[in-house]
Formats: structure tokens, sequence, C-alpha cells
């Protein structure tokens, strides 16, 4: 798969479909996901940013550098404790990508080790792709095998990951994230609901690559999952942008509070069902992260802002957003999340 990381960086394991697949508005893919459709069939329409929002995406980086920074150190640091040094990173495909360059980056600078990065899929209801994983396992050991994402919203693909990976003894369902304010795993940075500026763009801070696809007429049974490559946005690609303004905060005698809030975010998530009598649960998603996706490429029918975090600058891209798309904004208390974004339903849509 084509990107434009970095050979050494990273190794996609996905099929190259550009030019096969024709991207959908996200009205339309909102309409037929709830109509029965599965998200993983469709592409979306990646979304051009406003001057605004770019301006608004540059603050949130010059702000939060440090903090995401001090947060891959303590999650590079986690993993070396676990694996002893004898690790094979292989991110989820494409969030978790640029979190394992970074990861990569750090224990390179930090422990002189250059370990081996790799970014595969993973859908939500389909489970790994197991090309990708039989691939691997011919390399590497699976207790090598380490898998990483960006942040963790509620824990929907770590369930998906921990069903997928029983089929594959000895391979962790361990799953190491920057942020997991859904309190989950220890395997974190940190367990606060942070602002992880990647999480504001799509494939321009992501090496060009779409979002992953699996439909049978285009992925055969022993291709890997697939990917678009999008080389008309190379003009605006801040993939290494991101990744060495991330690097300018890296410090290894860094710390970050380990704090937590008590509970698990999928019941904070339950609550905001019933509030607001939200029949599907996959409908709300929370923290900083998926209320950010639900705005890039859903149709959001609202966002929440915790009244704490109302004039925040971690939430400014949220409201910029919200505000071009004139999606409504509703205070509401939360007590492991910031902000969290609830889809339109099929009959409001």
């Amino acid at each position: 798969m084509r990107s434009s990381y970095r050979d050494e960086d990273v190794i996609f394991l996905l099929k190259d479909i550009t030019g096969l697949v024709q991207p959908q508005p996200a009205k339309e893919r909102e309409q037929l996901i709830q109509s029965g459709k599965h998200y993983c069939e469709m592409l979306p329409v990646e979304y051009k940013p406003s001057a605004q929002y770019m301006k608004v995406y540059r603050e949130a980086l010059e702000h939060y550098s440090r903090t995401v920074a001090l947060a891959v150190g303590k999650l590079a640091d986690k993993i070396m404790a676990l694996k002893d040094g004898r690790v094979v990173l292989v991110s989820l495909a494409r969030a978790g990508t640029p979190i394992g360059i970074l990861v990569k980056h750090f224990i390179k600078m930090k422990y002189g080790i250059d370990v081996l990065h790799y970014s595969v899929s993973i859908i939500r209801g389909k489970g790994i792709d197991d090309n990708a994983m039989k691939y691997l396992l011919r390399l590497h050991s699976p207790e090598q095998l380490l898998f990483l994402d960006g942040w963790i919203g509620k824990g929907a693909i770590l369930n998906e990951l921990r069903r997928a990976l029983v089929h594959y003894p000895g391979v962790t369902d361990d799953l190491a994230v920057v942020a997991d304010p859904a309190n989950v795993t220890k395997l974190c940075g940190t367990h606060e609901d942070i602002l992880i500026p990647s999480s504001c763009l799509n494939c321009t801070v992501s090496g060009l690559v779409s979002r992953t696809f699996l439909r049978d007429d285009i992925i055969g049974k022993d291709d890997f999952h697939g990917a678009v490559f999008y080389k008309e946005l190379e003009k605006d690609d801040l993939s290494y942008d991101f990744i060495e303004s991330i690097e300018g905060g890296f410090d290894i005698n860094g710390t970050i509070p380990d704090s937590r809030t008590e509970g698990l975010g999928i019941d904070e998530v339950k609550e905001i069902a019933e509030y607001f009598e939200v029949t599907d649960i996959n409908l709300i998603k929370p923290g900083i992260g998926e209320t950010t996706r639900v705005l890039l490429r859903r149709v959001p029918w609202k966002i929440l802002i915790d009244p704490r975090y109302a004039q925040d600058s971690s939430v400014s891209h949220i409201l910029r957003l919200a505000e071009e798309k004139r999606v409504p904004v509703e205070l509401y208390s939360m007590a492991h999340y910031k902000a969290c974004g609830i889809i339109k339903r099929l009959a409001d849509a």
C-alpha cells in the first residue's frame, strides 16, 4: 500500500484500491449504514477543511503537542516494560498509524532499538484482517506482536480485537493507546480525554491513506483489506508536520499524571443513551477523537460538551466544525469525557 510515510516508518498491510471505489457524501452513507449496509463497504468523501478550521488545528497542535508527546513517551515506556524490548508494533489503520510511528521513534530515541512497525485493518463487526495476521505470524512470533491505536472512545474496537485474537494463540489482546478515557486498558499514556491533534483531520495527517475498506467484489479471499491513496492531496499533506510537532515535545525524563476517573466510560455512554432516548448505542461516540470523527464523516444529530470544558481550547475545533455544519451543541456533564457526538437516527436523517 502506498502512503506518504517513509518506508522505514511503517509497512501498510493493505490492498491499494485507488480508483476502484467512488467516495460517497456523508448523508448518503449514513442512510445506507442505518439501513443495514456496513460502513466498511463504502468510503466517505474526505472533508476539505476551511481556512478557519486549519487555524484551529494549528492552535491545537501548538497547545497540545507537549501533552501528547509526554503521553506517547509514557506509553512507549509501558510497552518496553511489558515486552522487554522484543516488540513488533502493529497499528490499527488509520488512526493508529501516526501513533505507531511516534512510539517507534520514541523507542529509538530513548532505548536505541529500531522496532518494526506495521499497520493493519480491523473493522467493527468484521474483525481483524486475517490475511494480514497470517502474514505477520509467518514472520514474527505471536508474543512479539502488540496492537496500537490512537485513543479509546467507549471500547468497541478493543472488544472487536479481543474477539478476533482468540483465533491467534499467543498474540496478546492488549491494545496500546495514547488516551483511554473509557478506563478499559492500563496500556495507555493517559486516562484523560486529551486532544490528539491528528484526530482533527483525516488522511492529511495519516499518510494520505483512506480508512479501510472491505467488499467482496473488490477484496478477494486472499487479499488484505483495502484502502485508497489520495495522491491528489499531496500539496495538503501534513503527516510529517504532525509527527515532527509531537516529537518536538519528546522528553525521556518527562512524565504525565496517571490520574483516572473511577468507573467505566461505557456506563456513562449508556446513561447518555437513556437520557437522550437513543436506542442504538453505536450512534453515541464519546471522547474528543470520536466526536471529531462524527463531525468529519457522519451525520451528527447533537454534540455534547462537558460544561467544565466549554471554553477549553481542546474542544475549539469541535465547536468550529459544529458551527460550519450547523450542528447543535449542548452542555452536558460527563465524568470521563470532554465531548460526545451523537449521530442522527435514520428517521431524522
